[in-house]
């Protein structure tokens, strides 16, 4: 496993973002782990976070300029965090975020920061895709911007499921709308990792096993 996967997934459970147990995921679906980047609390731990979503945009995109969006509420603190981190590596990009409720008074409007115009191309962070619930809804808040194209989306950890069908979630999500879907790390590198110590064996297990149920066919 390369350094970079192994630092992250140690940051993750340190932060309590990775936690291990019964959860139920926004698919409906029970889950025996569940990432959740509501758990960042502090200064640091957002910053780190954002270092390794800026490593990523890099790796991937390049000096390519995009307007970063973070869906509320989690998603926001993700694209601020991410748009310091790569004006830190000599890209300044914008950053928006939309409310969960139109505001009909000030300024008004769904969205927050800076508005994408027809012809730039927005990067969605989000921290976890299960089913790709959260990126369709993302994709019908963002389908409000003329002209405005999505040109890739990152998260922090693919979990390799199944979405609507029997394909991997975001191998539907990226032929449905056309952009690749980027993560840090994936339930693979997680299982990795956890498998250096004998003690989270039962923790392995319950993972595989709900893989063998719920894993998209890639």
């Amino acid at each position: 496993m390369e350094s970079y996967k192994r630092e992250f997934i140690q940051f993750l459970e340190k932060a309590g973002v990775l936690r291990f147990g019964d959860f139920t995921a926004k698919s409906g679906r029970k889950i025996p782990y569940f990432v959740n980047a509501g758990m960042i609390k502090t200064g640091e731990e957002i910053a780190t976070l954002g270092e390794f979503y800026a490593r990523a945009y890099l790796e991937k995109l390049g000096k390519r300029p995009a307007v970063l969006y973070g869906p509320a509420y989690k998603g926001i603190s993700i694209a601020v965090s991410a748009a310091v981190a790569l004006s830190k590596q000599g890209l300044n990009v914008p950053f928006f975020f939309n409310r969960k409720e139109v505001k009909d008074h000030g300024e008004g409007g769904v969205f927050v920061g800076y508005v994408p115009q027809a012809g730039e191309e927005v990067v969605i962070t989000e921290d976890v895709i299960t089913a790709g619930t959260a990126i369709r809804e993302s994709m019908a808040i963002l389908s409000r911007l003329e002209g405005v194209k999505v040109a890739a989306t990152f998260i922090m950890v693919d979990r390799k499921e199944r979405g609507k069908g029997e394909k991997l979630a975001m191998e539907e999500v990226e032929e449905e709308f056309g952009f690749p879907v980027y993560s840090v790390v994936d339930v693979y590198d997680i299982i990795e990792y956890l498998e250096e110590d004998p003690k989270n064996k039962e923790n392995v297990d319950r993972i595989r096993a709900y893989l063998a149920v719920n894993g998209g066919k890639a």
